[in-house]
């Protein structure tokens, strides 16, 4: 069986209580990582040195904008069962970050009959889901500093997994980031299964890979999914360990970089690997095909585009 297919046997879901409570901690800790890496990131946004470009600025913060799943999907008339929602966190015109969302959603209902064929367990659900992530996606104003994506869900059907992973794409790669970046990632990998951190990697690798460009977008990462160990406590563990991991690396490479001055020939390429990241969310991304065909909202799935690029 290949590691990018999902298992052919699934753990069988529990009692329908215990479902529940599972699914309650893992909102619970979507939440939880949302407020801590806002917090996190707007601490960043006060600590730009005077003189340097956007340091005039005030700090930036996040706004906060709740939707619900019934008000956005076209069909929710004819899907009485449609529901959830989520609340994006936005910070829009910081002195660091020119655009960063944080996003969390709950939702649930019953998948298009031929978006079923291609989500595992849906057959046996009749269709039905939950899921439940978070997902971050940050562009920053320095050229110097790399953008980042984060991402972490659970998805129930007739089986229950663990998905998510983070990647970096630097406007020009520094090896030591890389190398830290990766690291931080591993350790989180290899408190559970040694065997985690290289099939992920390699996921990573292959998923976030522009076909029509014959490239990378960035530095890798990790990418997962399908996680089903028949541990779920183990499988949960994973996913924190993997939040904590990004909440601790990241806004440590940002310090690195955020005071280090920068030219506008910096900028012109930094606007042109913005457009090759918009080219791979929008022809690519699992996760903005997911978000569009279950009904989500628009501006929260789209909301990893970059706020301004360009093409040669």
């Amino acid at each position: 069986m290949s590691d990018r297919r999902p298992p052919e046997t699934a753990t069988p879901l529990p009692e329908a209580a215990e479902l529940d409570t599972r699914k309650s901690r893992a909102s619970d800790w979507f939440r939880e990582l949302r407020d801590r890496i806002c917090a996190a990131f707007e601490q960043l946004e006060t600590e730009l040195d005077d003189g340097l470009p956007h340091a005039e600025l005030a700090p930036g913060q996040f706004e906060r904008k709740r939707w619900t799943r019934a008000d956005e999907a076209a069909d929710a008339d004819a899907n009485p069962d449609l529901g959830g929602g989520g609340e994006m966190s936005i910070l829009r015109g910081g002195r660091v970050f020119e655009k960063v969302g944080v996003n969390i959603s709950t939702v649930h209902g019953n998948f298009s009959p031929q978006f079923a064929k291609e989500i595992p367990g849906a057959a046996d659900s009749d269709g039905r889901f939950w899921a439940s992530g978070i997902s971050l996606v940050a562009h920053m104003r320095s050229p110097k500093v790399p953008a980042v994506h984060m991402n972490t869900r659970m998805i129930v059907t007739g089986r229950s997994w663990f998905g998510g992973g983070s990647d970096l794409n630097p406007m020009v790669e520094v090896p030591q980031d890389t190398a830290d970046f990766h690291a931080a990632f591993q350790a989180a990998c290899d408190k559970h299964d040694p065997a985690y951190y290289p099939r992920f990697k390699a996921w990573c690798d292959e998923y976030f890979f522009i076909k029509h460009r014959n490239q990378a977008r960035g530095v890798g990462g990790i990418f997962y999914d399908y996680i089903d160990s028949g541990d779920w406590e183990a499988d949960f563990g994973l996913t924190r360990d993997v939040g904590e991991a990004f909440l601790t690396i990241y806004p440590d490479l940002v310090r690195r970089h955020m005071q280090e001055p920068w030219t506008e020939a910096d900028r012109d390429w930094q606007l042109v690997k913005r457009g090759l990241y918009a080219e791979f969310n929008l022809v690519y991304d699992r996760g903005t095909r997911f978000g569009l065909m279950t009904g989500g909202n628009p501006e929260a799935v789209l909301m990893s585009l970059p706020p301004e690029a360009k093409w040669p």
